[in-house]
């Protein structure tokens, strides 16, 4: 497709990409240069979509790190916030992405090694507090399998999004929206150095949240539905389900 593919908002509606990408955005995914023409056509028609978008309350942002997301500017597509534990696992993956050595293995890490990294950034026993903080005192054995069962529904979470493709065998493919994580060290000399230090603060505050708490709470994980509120991305994203226009 080229930039004069589409004349009019009409055309852009009656693609056949537009309920698959409409749908995909106003459930807080994000889309990227992974996702192939779907990504494309969103390139080709942001011109028309920008405006629509508006309309509704939110704005289609593209990032130049090749992807695009709905961030809502009042209340009307409805907004979620992450929990605190899967904001601190979406840091802690947007390390691993910053790492050359996961550039080297095609952007590809082991989920034993994002466990592996948490548990040196915070300890077991904070790891845990922080995932489940509803419980205060926690054996090794459970807190183990809190830890394990606390990222898992955190990856599956940040799958949805479109920041992350779980491959099997263990294995996650880190996409760029991941950056959206890196938000509050954006614009530092030593990102890496300054996340990890947010990481192990505690501080899982993102950038574009500023209106709203965007903290999170572990207790705020509420379930989808196509009524209003579905799941938001990184803070401060669009929710809910529905056909473009």
């Amino acid at each position: 497709m080229t930039a004069s593919a589409f004349e009019s908002l009409e055309h852009v509606i009656a693609d056949e990409h537009f309920p698959q990408a409409d749908l995909a955005l106003r459930r807080g995914r994000h889309i990227g240069r992974d996702d192939g023409t779907v990504y494309d056509y969103l390139v080709d028609a942001l011109d028309h979509l920008e405006p629509l978008y508006r309309r509704f309350g939110a704005e289609l942002v593209q990032r130049s790190d090749g992807y695009f997301y709905l961030l809502p500017s009042g209340d009307r597509l409805g907004r979620r916030h992450l929990s605190a534990g899967e904001m601190l696992v979406g840091q802690t993956l947007a390390l691993m992405y910053l790492d050359p050595a996961t550039l080297q293995h095609g952007g590809v890490v082991a989920r034993a090694a994002l466990l592996q990294r948490l548990d040196g950034l915070l300890g077991r026993e904070t790891l845990a507090r922080t995932l489940n903080p509803r419980k205060r005192k926690l054996g090794e054995r459970v807190a183990a399998e809190t830890v394990r069962t606390k990222v898992a529904e955190a990856l599956r979470r940040l799958a949805v999004l479109g920041f992350i493709d779980e491959v099997g065998d263990g294995e996650l493919r880190l996409r760029p929206a991941l950056m959206r994580f890196a938000d509050p060290v954006r614009d530092l000399s030593d990102r890496t150095a300054a996340l990890e230090r947010l990481v192990r603060s505690g501080e899982v505050v993102l950038g574009e949240a500023e209106d709203e708490d965007a903290t999170g709470a572990a207790g705020d994980d509420d379930d989808d539905d196509a009524d209003g509120d579905g799941p938001g991305a990184a803070g401060d994203d669009a929710g809910g389900e529905g056909a473009g226009g």
